[in-house]
């Protein structure tokens, strides 16, 4: 009977899926039942009879300064300890995919410790010597570029310590407008893939799989909705526009604006808000007022280098004759996308549909932890085929796994040729861990298809959205309410319906010049040309030109009228960061990348998946005999997104990955117990 029970009870203990912590002094795994987290997210075991104590209390204050085209910002993350014991507290967070991370600080009450970029082992390594000597440290790590680590280590009962990383940014400029965004949360992600024998290399709540071998670091704990307070975020931002303003809203957030004088406004946010969805803000200027070119410059290290933008006027891309179009919708229906995010997929959706001719062809996959496609094959978009698609997309319903490598092969597939251009929207969150080997499928599938991605929701993958669509020479789109559908869905086919401008050719006063990105992508219309260049001179103009419905265009910029800008060598060598990470999904081997981007990050002193900062204090603090705790700081589930949708049962989550394994742990406790049985009856 005994026998029977510890069987019972451990299958149970199992499958219970709850959240996982450790301690310094203790390496087992303890589940924590979803009432336990519920009484305030105990996400921490103290090693002390099994008892639980909270994890560091974590929030951020955010200053963006904004001058022209690029934004510098501090993001200031507090971390306060509520215990009685000593804790690391692992937070991790998202910046903006473009993000140039190159500074941080750790704050000790009065004193100020100054960070340093190395090599990421070496960092670890010296972030590991300081924590286990009980030295106050800091460690911040990219895990994409879109989302970080910082670890604090040697907390005391009752303190508070402060990190400050300070990062660098352009923004996005699109249809005459221009665009901030801060992301907040870092959405779960759906992990494909089967657990690791090796277990787990960070905090989270996905095993590490073997198609991503870091799950368990891009996958914070998530807490409740009860707990939805967590992660309180004060921002502020000072915008220098350079021009006047015809409109200047933040449609996410409450806010208050000011002018103090003529050239600035201040924008705050209404309070302190849970880091739960993306804080945005757009501003455009008044008619006529825009500047069609922008140039900044700097000196470093005996070079000159150079961020260039240049907008091409409208009417280069003056609506031609419309050519006929095969166009493959792709709809993410997985659990990620309920509540408010599949309402505005489907409509989104429904709006694209109506925007089709007799002429073209289409057809419409959806998918979750399948795939399945409306037609066979695409079809004429005659009225009758348009609304008997209308209302299967109507009941469309979310739930399941993101399953995405499937549909999106599907949808490259070009076996027809059935009209002059084919394009494939593909409306999703991009919630997703996998995006390397995405990214790899769109290289090697694309042809002569052109990929748009539609990033739905209150937090969606930034990073993914805007890869998958430069590596599908198409655009990208945000929708983060559904009142915006129409417009931005009008905004995307006034893109689709429009000639390219292509062919574009870059001449610099240096012949010298290394240009990022190499080759300048096709322009839509209503984009900018945007590149970063390093020189020898900046004597001369700077000549752009291209072709547009085989007319030709050219522009000349002089580049002595630049404006003296700290930090550009840092965007110019983020931008060829990221030119050298694409080139591994383009098969070149990992080993000559990190090379090169080790070479490059340690130059211009920034974070990279291989380089990070590390921050020690001297003197130790944590006294002799006092053990460590180590917890994950939870984070919001993104709003709008119902938590049953995403885990089901799972408290904090679940994966392919993780099920594999609980169940494989499942059956060999359960082959254990029997043997044991049996050998006891005997």
């Amino acid at each position: 009977m005994k026998r029977r029970f510890w069987l019972v009870a451990v299958s149970s203990l199992l499958l219970t899926g709850g959240v996982y912590a450790q301690s310094e002094d203790c390496r087992d795994p303890q589940a924590v039942s979803p009432e336990a987290l519920r009484r305030g997210g105990l996400l921490l075991k103290t090693g002390d009879g099994g008892t639980f104590a909270r994890a560091p209390v974590q929030a951020t204050d955010v200053e963006i300064s904004i001058r022209g085209l690029l934004a510098e910002t501090v993001v200031a993350q507090r971390f306060s300890n509520p215990t009685e014991q000593w804790l690391e507290g692992v937070y991790v967070f998202p910046l903006p995919a473009k993000a140039v991370v190159h500074s941080m600080r750790l704050v000790i009450g009065e004193r100020i410790i100054e960070g340093r970029i190395e090599e990421r082992e070496a960092a670890k390594k010296t972030y590991a010597a300081a924590k286990r000597e009980g030295r106050k440290a800091s460690l911040v790590e990219q895990e994409r570029p879109n989302i970080f680590t910082t670890s604090v280590a040697n907390i005391g009962p009752g303190e508070t310590v402060e990190v400050r990383i300070e990062y660098q940014q352009t923004l996005v400029f699109d249809q005459g407008e221009l665009e901030l965004r801060f992301p907040m949360v870092v959405g779960p992600r759906f992990m494909p893939g089967s657990a690791t024998e090796t277990g787990s290399g960070g905090t989270g709540w996905a095993f590490d799989t073997d198609q991503i071998p870091d799950a368990s670091r891009i996958s914070p704990p998530v807490a409740l909705e009860a707990e939805s307070s967590l992660n309180p975020v004060t921002l502020a931002v000072t915008l220098e526009a350079g021009f006047p303003l015809a409109r200047l809203v933040s449609p996410y957030h409450p806010v208050q604006i000011s002018r103090p004088d003529d050239r600035r406004h201040v924008i705050v946010l209404d309070g302190s808000v849970p880091a739960d969805r993306d804080f945005v803000l757009r501003w455009a200027p008044e008619a006529g007022r825009l500047p069609r070119a922008a140039v900044f410059t700097e000196e470093f290290d005996g070079e000159y280098f150079v961020l260039a933008m240049v907008v091409p006027p409208a009417d280069e891309f003056a609506e031609s004759v419309r050519l006929p179009r095969e166009t493959i919708f792709v709809i993410d229906t997985s659990g990620s996308m309920g509540g408010a995010s599949i309402v505005q997929a489907r409509k989104a959706l429904v709006f694209a549909l109506e925007q089709l001719r007799p002429q073209d062809y289409f057809n419409i996959i959806e998918f979750d932890s399948n795939f399945s496609v409306l037609f066979p094959e695409s079809r004429p978009a005659m009225p009758a085929a348009i609304e008997g698609a209308k209302g299967w997309v109507g009941r469309l319903k979310a739930d399941g796994g993101t399953q995405m490598m499937g549909a999106l092969l599907r949808a490259l597939e070009d076996k027809q040729e059935l009209t002059p251009l084919r394009q494939v929207i593909f409306i999703t969150d991009g919630c997703v861990g996998n995006e390397e080997a995405l990214f790899a499928a769109v290289e090697r599938q694309l042809g002569r298809s052109r990929l748009f991605t539609i990033g739905i929701g209150s937090a969606p993958n930034g990073f993914f959205m805007e890869r998958a669509a430069a590596f599908g020479r198409g655009t990208f789109t945000f929708i983060g309410a559904p009142s915006e559908v129409d417009s931005k869905m009008r905004d995307l086919f006034s893109k689709l319906e429009n000639p390219v401008l292509a062919n574009i050719e870059l001449a610099w006063p240096d012949p010298g010049a290394e240009v990022w990105p190499k080759r300048v992508p096709d322009l839509y219309a209503g984009e900018p040309v945007v590149v970063a260049a390093r020189l020898g001179t900046i004597a001369g103009d700077l000549r752009i030109s291209g072709t547009k419905a085989d007319a030709g265009w050219s522009s000349d910029i002089s580049l002595e009228i630049g404006s003296e800008r700290a930090g550009v060598n840092r965007l110019w060598a983020r931008r060829k960061i990221a030119a050298l990470m694409d080139d591994k999904a383009r098969g070149v081997p990992e080993a000559m990348i990190r090379d090169q981007v080790l070479e490059v990050a340690l130059d211009h002193q920034l974070v990279s998946k291989y380089t990070s900062l590390v921050a020690v204090d001297v003197t130790p603090t944590r006294p002799d005999g006092e053990g460590l705790e180590t917890a994950a700081v939870p984070t919001n589930l993104p709003a709008g997104w119902r938590r049953e949708m995403v885990f089901g049962s799972m408290p904090v989550g679940g994966t392919a990955g993780r099920l594999h394994l609980l169940v494989a742990l499942v059956l060999l406790m359960l082959g254990v117990a029997l043997r044991w049985m049996k050998g006891g009856s005997r």
